[in-house]
């Protein structure tokens, strides 16, 4: 399936991080009063600008933000994808 999906589901977000050795991580200065920044799904190599977070905190800032996750589970020929994207929650 090369379609793309959308979830507010925890579980399903962090087993499509996991499966894919994705880490949860927040754009270093944009924290705001110790909460986490700007939300990222970390898949490497390290990058000076991303921090490692833990899930309860991401998904903390996730919820507070009112996001949803957009993710394709495989491209078009099968492989595993690493597409996604934080959009806005709407109607849910």
């Amino acid at each position: 399936m090369s379609e793309g999906e959308r979830t507010t589901d925890h579980k399903v977000i962090q087993k499509w991080a996991e499966e894919r050795d994705g880490r949860p991580a927040t754009v270093r200065a944009s924290e705001e009063d110790g909460h986490a920044g700007i939300l990222r799904i970390d898949f490497g190599p390290k990058e000076d600008r991303l921090e490692e977070i833990g899930w309860d905190e991401f998904f903390r800032k996730f919820d507070e933000a009112e996001l949803a996750f957009l993710y394709q589970d495989r491209t078009k020929d099968g492989k595993l994808s690493r597409f996604h994207k934080f959009v806005r929650r709407s109607g849910e």
